[in-house]
C-alpha cells in the first residue's frame, strides 16, 4: 500500500454536507473569507485526525515488530478491510439524502468565524470522514509509510473542497449560475462516486491481504 493508492479517497472526505457547505459558503455576500475560513477549519480537523489514527496504528505497527511484524500488518489490513466495508454501508444508507439540510440555506449569510467552526466541526464529527481518514492513516502506517505521505492526501481533499471557491475566482459572478448545478448534481451522484473509489481501494487491500 503506498500514498498513490490511498489519494483517490479524497473524493469520499469531500462528497456530500462538505463539498456542499463550501458551494453555499462560495456563493455567500463574504464568499472569499468565508471559504477560506472553512477550508482552514477543515483543513485543521484533517490534519489532526489524520495524525492521531497514524500514531495509534504506528504504536500497533511496531508493538509486532521482531515478533510477527507481517502478522501485525496483515491486522491492520483486516481492520481496514471492515472500516471500508462500513464506510460502504453509510454511504449507501445515505444516497437518499439528496437535499442538503435546511440550515445550509443560511450559510450564505454565514460569517468567517462561523464557516471556519463549520468546516472543523464537518471533518472532525462526520462518521464517514473519520472511517476514511483511520483507513488511509492505518493503511500507511501499517506499511512503514512516513508520516508525510498523510500531507498529499490532505492537500488533495482540501483541492477538492476549494473547487467552489476556485469557480468563483476564474468566473467571476458567473459561478453563482454554475455552482448550484455542481451542487444539485453532487447531490443526487457523489454517494456513486463515493462508492466506486472505495470499493477500488476495498479491491486493493484485499489484493495485499492475499498475496
Amino acid at each position: 500500500m503506498n500514498l498513490l493508492s490511498v489519494l483517490p479517497l479524497a473524493v469520499v472526505m469531500v462528497a456530500g454536507p462538505q463539498l456542499i457547505a463550501a458551494i453555499f459558503l462560495a456563493s455567500s455576500r463574504t464568499a472569499k473569507r468565508s471559504s477560506l475560513a472553512y477550508l482552514t477549519g477543515a483543513a485543521l480537523a484533517v490534519v489532526v485526525a489524520l495524525t492521531i489514527w497514524y500514531v495509534v496504528f504506528r504504536a500497533v505497527r511496531h508493538t509486532g515488530d521482531g515478533t510477527g511484524g507481517d502478522r501485525t500488518r496483515h491486522l491492520i489490513d483486516w481492520v481496514v478491510l471492515v472500516v471500508l466495508l462500513m464506510l460502504m454501508v453509510l454511504v449507501y444508507a445515505r444516497r437518499k439524502h439528496s437535499q442538503p439540510p435546511k440550515w445550509m440555506g443560511r450559510l450564505e449569510e454565514a460569517r468567517p468565524g462561523f464557516a471556519f467552526g463549520l468546516g472543523l466541526l464537518l471533518f472532525a464529527a462526520m462518521p464517514s470522514d473519520q472511517a476514511t481518514m483511520l483507513s488511509v492513516a492505518a493503511s500507511l502506517a501499517g506499511h512503514d509509510r512516513p508520516w508525510w505521505h498523510l500531507l498529499p492526501f490532505t492537500v488533495l481533499t482540501l483541492v477538492l473542497l476549494s473547487l467552489p471557491l476556485l469557480a468563483l475566482l476564474v468566473l467571476g459572478q458567473r459561478a453563482l449560475a454554475v455552482l448550484p448545478r455542481i451542487r444539485d448534481w453532487a447531490n443526487a451522484h457523489s454517494w456513486l462516486v463515493s462508492e466506486a473509489v472505495i470499493l477500488i481501494f476495498l479491491a486493493l487491500v484485499v489484493a495485499d491481504l492475499f498475496k
